[in-house]
C-alpha cells in the first residue's frame, strides 16, 4: 500500500493537483531526446521529476532563464586511481555536476580480492552521488602477472545480488576471450545469467577477432586510440567510451564520434583521474567543455555525458529531464562555457558555486575488512644489489613511453651496458612483488620518461599494483622503493641518497583518507621535484609510470618477472645478441 500511496502522490503532483516539493521556475530545459531547449518549470516530488510546464511547489526557485541539464555520469572510472577514498572522491566531483559514476574496483581487487570490492561498496553507501560497480573480470590482468588475489567466476557470483552492481568490468584479456579461455567464459556466462552488462578493453582488436570478442557479449570499449578503430567497433554494435583522463587522452582523436551519425552510442569517461585535474579542470564537465570548444554540438555532447551512459548500463531512471526520471540536475548559465553553478541530487541542492552546500556523512565500514585493506604490504627490504641486471648482450630492449597515451612501443638500442644511461634517455625500471613476499623483481629499461638523476617509486602500478621504481642508479632506486614499503604504500621521489618527498597511500597502497586538496598539494610538490629530476613535459610522472606495468596494452610492459611483449604474452630479454 505504501508504494501505491507514493505513486498516487507522484501522479497528483504531476497533474498539478498536489504541490510538488520543489519547482525550478523560469528555466530552459535541455531535452536529450529532441536535442533542444524547452522553456519550462521543472517540478520535483520525492526526488523524482514529475513534470515540465507551469507548476507550484512548496519550494520555488527562480532560475531566471538559466539552463537545466541532466546530472553528469562517468561511464568508466577507477576511483582508486584518484588516490582518494570513495568518500573524498565524491566530495571532489559532485560540485562539478557528477551525480553518478560507474566504477571498476579492479585496482583494489588486485590487492585485496573480494575484501577490496566489499570495502569499496561499503565505503560508497548513501553518498549524494550514486556509485555503481562493474565487477573486476581480470584479477590478475593476465596469467603472467602476480597480484594479491585471484578472482574466479564463483567468487564474483555473490556480488551480482548487490543493488549497485551493474555487470562485468572491462575484459582486458581480450586474447583469452577470443581464445575461449575457460575462466573468462565462466565469468561472461555469470554476467549474462544475471542480465548484466559486459564492458570491453581491447585496443587495436580488429577483423574476425573483434567479431569473436563482440560475439562473446562484450558491449563496449574505452580503449580506442583512433577514430577508425572506434568506427569499426561501433559498426559491430559496441558502445564507445570516449576517454579523457590523466594518462590517456583520446578526446581529440575521437571528436568525429560527437557527430549525429555516431553520438547516440557513445559516452564520456575518465578511466583514471588524478585529484589535481579534478580540482583545476573538473571531471566529466571538463570533457563537455573541451568538446564544445572543439566545435561539437552541445546537445550531442551533453547527451553523451548523461543519457547515453544511463542507457548503456540500463539505468532507466536517470540521464534525462523528463517525468519519472530521478531529479539529478545541474544548472548552467550557457552551453558554451558550461560552468556548473548548481547541482541537485534527488531534488536536493548538494553543491553551488563549485562548493558543497552540505557536509557529507562518511559511511561506516566493517573494521576487520578495513584493517586488511589498510595493511597490505608483504615484501622484504631491498638493496642496491636487488636491481643488478646480470644478463649480457650487445643490444638493449627498451620500453618507450608515449606522451598522452598509455600504449608503449619498443626500441632496440646498440648497447651492452646493464646499467641506466640517462645521457641517452635510457633509465632502469623495476617491479617488485609486494603482496605475498615472493621476492620476485622484474628488471628492464625505459625511454621517454626523461629522468636524468635520482629515482621515483610507486605502489600504484596497474593492474596488480606491485611496487614499481624507475631511476638512474641502483642506490636511489633502493631508497625510493624502501620508502614506499615503510609507508605501506604510496609514492616517493629521491635523489643522491635523500628522500625529497613521499606520499603515503595506506589504503591497499592505492588511496588515502585525506581530501583532494591535501593530496593534490603533495602531488604538486612531488611532480615539481620529478620535473627537477628531468621527467619529460607532457608525461605525468606517476600515472605514466604506473601504466608501464600493465601487461594487457601493447607493446612492451614490465611485471615482477621481467619485460613482457603484450602482443605475444611472452617474456622478452632486455639484453641480447
Amino acid at each position: 500500500m505504501g508504494a501505491d500511496r507514493d505513486l498516487r502522490s507522484l501522479i497528483a503532483a504531476a497533474a498539478g493537483d498536489e504541490a510538488s516539493d520543489l519547482v525550478l521556475k523560469n528555466a530552459k530545459v535541455l531535452n536529450v531526446f529532441t536535442k533542444e531547449l524547452e522553456e519550462a518549470d521543472v517540478a520535483v516530488k520525492d526526488g523524482i521529476i514529475v513534470g515540465l510546464g507551469s507548476y507550484k511547489g512548496k519550494e520555488e526557485i527562480d532560475l531566471q532563464g538559466k539552463i537545466i541539464c541532466p546530472g553528469l555520469i562517468d561511464g568508466h572510472i577507477h576511483i582508486e586511481s584518484s588516490m582518494l577514498s570513495p568518500y573524498e572522491f565524491s566530495r571532489a566531483v559532485i560540485p562539478h555536476g557528477t551525480t553518478a559514476v560507474i566504477t571498476d574496483p579492479h585496482e583494489i581487487a588486485n590487492v585485496a580480492g573480494t575484501d577490496g570490492i566489499s570495502y569499496m561498496i561499503e565505503s560508497s553507501r548513501d553518498l549524494p552521488m550514486d556509485i555503481f560497480f562493474m565487477l573486476p573480470s581480470c584479477v590478475p590482468a593476465t596469467p603472467l602477472d602476480e597480484s594479491g588475489a585471484e578472482l574466479s567466476a564463483l567468487s564474483l557470483e555473490p556480488f551480482y545480488m548487490r543493488e549497485r552492481v551493474l555487470g562485468l568490468a572491462e575484459l582486458m584479456n581480450s586474447y583469452g576471450t577470443v581464445a575461449g579461455d575457460e575462466d573468462i567464459i565462466a565469468k561472461i556466462n555469470g554476467a549474462v545469467s544475471h542480465g548484466k552488462a559486459i564492458d570491453g578493453h581491447a585496443p587495436s582488436l580488429t577483423g574476425s577477432k573483434l567479431n569473436a570478442y563482440v560475439t562473446a557479449g562484450v558491449g563496449s570499449d574505452h580503449e580506442c586510440f583512433t577514430f577508425e578503430e572506434a568506427r569499426e567497433k561501433l559498426m559491430r554494435g559496441q558502445y564507445i567510451m570516449v576517454r579523457q583522463g590523466t594518462a590517456a587522452k583520446n578526446l581529440e582523436a575521437l571528436l568525429p564520434l560527437f557527430d549525429d551519425k555516431y553520438c547516440d552510442r557513445c559516452l564520456l569517461v575518465t578511466d583514471d583521474k588524478h585529484p589535481g585535474e579534478l580540482i583545476s579542470q573538473g571531471h566529466i564537465d571538463y570533457i563537455v567543455r573541451e568538446a564544445i570548444k572543439a566545435g561539437k554540438d552541445p546537445y550531442n555532447v551533453i547527451k553523451m555525458a548523461s543519457f547515453n551512459a544511463a542507457s548503456y548500463f540500463g539505468l532507466k531512471d536517470r540521464g534525462a529531464i523528463a517525468p519519472g526520471f530521478k531529479a539529478d540536475l545541474i544548472v548552467v548559465s550557457d552551453l558554451k562555457d558550461f560552468v556548473v553553478e548548481k547541482v541537485y541530487k534527488d531534488g536536493k541542492l548538494v553543491a553551488e558555486g563549485g562548493r558543497l552546500v552540505q557536509e557529507i556523512i562518511k559511511p561506516s565500514v566493517d573494521q576487520e575488512r578495513y584493517r586488511r585493506v589498510r595493511h597490505s604490504f608483504n615484501m622484504h627490504e631491498v638493496s642496491p644489489d636487488s636491481f643488478k641486471i646480470t644478463s649480457k648482450g650487445s643490444k638493449k630492449r627498451v620500453i618507450k613511453v608515449v606522451p598522452g597515451e598509455i600504449i608503449t612501443d619498443e626500441v632496440i638500442v646498440d648497447s651492452s651496458s646493464p646499467d641506466a644511461e640517462p645521457d641517452k634517455d635510457i633509465i632502469k625500471i623495476a617491479v617488485i612483488e609486494r603482496h605475498k613476499g615472493t621476492g620476485h623483481i622484474g628488471l628492464g629499461f625505459v625511454t621517454g620518461y626523461g629522468i636524468k638523476r635520482g629515482a621515483i617509486a610507486s605502489s600504484v602500478a596497474h593492474d596488480s599494483h606491485n611496487l614499481i621504481v624507475a631511476g638512474t642508479n641502483d642506490e636511489d632506486m633502493a631508497l625510493a622503493a624502501n620508502t614506499v614499503r615503510e609507508n605501506e604504500g604510496g609514492l616517493a621521489v629521491v635523489c643522491d641518497g635523500k628522500i625529497l618527498s613521499s606520499l603515503a597511500l595506506p589504503l591497499a597502497g592505492l588511496m588515502c583518507e585525506d581530501d583532494a586538496a591535501t593530496v593534490e598539494a603533495k602531488l604538486d610538490e612531488m611532480k615539481a621535484q620529478a620535473r627537477f629530476l628531468g621527467v619529460s613535459e607532457g608525461i605525468d610522472p606517476f600515472m605514466t609510470l604506473a601504466f608501464t606495468a600493465l601487461p594487457v596494452i601493447p607493446k612492451l610492459r614490465i611485471i615482477t618477472k621481467g619485460v613482457v611483449d603484450v602482443n605475444t604474452q611472452s617474456y622478452a630479454l632486455v639484453l641480447f645478441d
